[in-house]
């Protein structure tokens, strides 16, 4: 009787490795969105940077090459004077801020009275919209927006902003004015700015860390060829200074 030959055993599938890989890239794709930028540690990042350089006497000698970047020593040093610089800790400062800004006036921006932004001059805090300005008008309208003045003010007092200086910068649309207050829209601008500066005043900030500036209808955010824009353009801008624009 003929012996039945023995069938080699099947080859295991291949086919989970597809939706394996489509996990992980997903996962990958997952914590790219989680990642900010802008919660980078910038006194960690310059200790790292330290560590990282080579020092010029290494380069010219085989013999400390590599491993003198980790150890205890002149590096170590140099990582410890650069976290403890002045524009790194307001570098680190202003980034905490912002962080807290966010956060604090988060309800006035789903609103749309107060727009968040930053540029070179350092983070801006706009108090847009007619919720604070009626067209060629300079008064505040307080009844409407103390809260907020109120929530500015507990924000410009915080320790992490103890360093810090702020100015308040006066915006109007193109309309020409046209009341008997101020001779024109550069005097309106200006008078915005001080009120700001005065009930935040009243409600306890130093001013000797404010300074004010008017800039009529110069630097309008959007088109004034709108009601819409002209009314986001009466704003008063209040900008966290960078250390460049102290």
């Amino acid at each position: 009787m003929a012996k039945k030959e023995k069938k080699e055993p099947e080859k295991p599938s291949t086919a989970w490795q597809g939706t394996y890989g489509d996990m992980i890239t997903l996962m990958l794709c997952f914590f790219v969105m989680l990642y900010d930028p802008s919660e980078i540690d910038l006194t960690q990042l310059s200790q790292i940077q330290s560590s990282l350089s080579i020092p010029t006497e290494a380069v010219e000698s085989p013999a400390t090459s590599g491993g003198q970047s980790l150890i205890t020593g002149r590096l170590a040093d140099l990582g410890n004077i650069l976290s403890s610089m002045p524009a790194v800790e307001l570098g680190k400062s202003l980034s905490i801020a912002k962080k807290k800004a966010v956060s604090l006036f988060a309800p006035e921006v789903n609103s749309a009275k107060i727009t968040l932004s930053s540029d070179e001059r350092g983070l801006v805090i706009s108090l847009a919209s007619d919720a604070f300005f009626e067209q060629g008008s300079a008064e505040l309208n307080i009844d409407e927006t103390r809260d907020i003045l109120l929530k500015l003010s507990k924000f410009f007092q915080d320790s992490d902003l103890k360093n810090r200086r702020f100015r308040i910068e006066g915006h109007t649309d193109s309309t020409p004015y046209a009341g008997e207050l101020y001779p024109s829209n550069w005097e309106l601008s200006a008078a915005r700015a001080v009120n700001v500066l005065h009930y935040l005043a009243d409600f306890g900030v130093n001013e000797k860390q404010f300074s004010i500036a008017g800039y009529a209808d110069t630097r309008p955010m959007f088109s004034n060829d709108t009601k819409e824009g002209q009314a986001y353009n009466r704003r008063v801008d209040v900008v966290i200074l960078d250390e460049g624009h102290f």
